[in-house]
């Protein structure tokens, strides 16, 4: 049974806005304004050409995408990292269809700016069965035109939850993607591609499920 994410995720948008003060929601809610009004981080575009990368997974052992796009199909998911609620709703749902992907022939990689430690934990503890990735200064992201530096007003925010970004991925900058998916066939060409600046909406599994289906 394909998971119902879009309830989630609004239940969860729900829960973010009852208790969190009304100053930190209007400074993440300029960080978003201002992301989908700039397109500074849109992602690139269906009929591209993905850039080929090689980045350390969860145990610390290289993947390189070219590699991996000769076994099939790869969905590509940047996420914020495993400190984020909706990236946790996210990934667990896209575990959920992995049966249906592999089905399919493809595969699942997901990748985040947190270091592998943090990476190996939060793979552990949600049991995701596919590779997590640490992109932690963000050029792979870059590539794939996701990274925007976080805002003073939503990097004051994140403090005052408890996060310091920089520490959590074990580099110098306050760097984030926008959560983006991509599904990229065996010639790296992008066949699909779902960028959104609000970091509370997702693909859903259905569409990811239906897109590898065109293939």
């Amino acid at each position: 049974m394909i998971p119902n994410l879009t309830a989630q995720l609004e239940a969860a948008a729900q829960n973010f806005k009852a208790h969190t003060p009304i100053e930190a929601q209007v400074k993440f809610g300029r960080m978003i304004e201002e992301l989908q009004k700039t397109g500074i981080a849109s992602g690139i575009k269906v009929s591209e050409k993905a850039s080929d990368f090689k980045l350390p997974n969860a145990r610390g052992h290289d993947v390189v995408l070219y590699d991996e796009l000769m076994k099939g199909p790869v969905i590509l998911v940047f996420y914020r990292g495993g400190w984020c609620p909706y990236c946790n709703l996210q990934l667990k749902a896209y575990q959920q269809i992995l049966p249906d992907i592999q089905a399919l022939g493809a595969q699942l990689i997901a990748i985040s700016p947190q270091n592998p430690d943090h990476s190996l934990s939060f793979q552990e503890k949600e049991q995701l069965k596919f590779q997590v990735l640490s992109d932690r200064d963000g050029l792979v992201t870059a590539k794939y035109n996701l990274l925007f530096d976080v805002p003073q007003g939503a990097r004051e925010v994140m403090e005052s939850f408890g996060l310091n970004l920089a520490e959590y991925n074990d580099t110098s900058k306050w760097i984030l993607p926008v959560p983006a998916t991509f599904m990229i066939d065996e010639r790296a060409i992008v066949r699909s591609a779902y960028v959104n600046p609000n970091f509370m909406q997702r693909q859903s599994p259905e569409e990811i499920v239906d897109e590898l289906k065109k293939l």
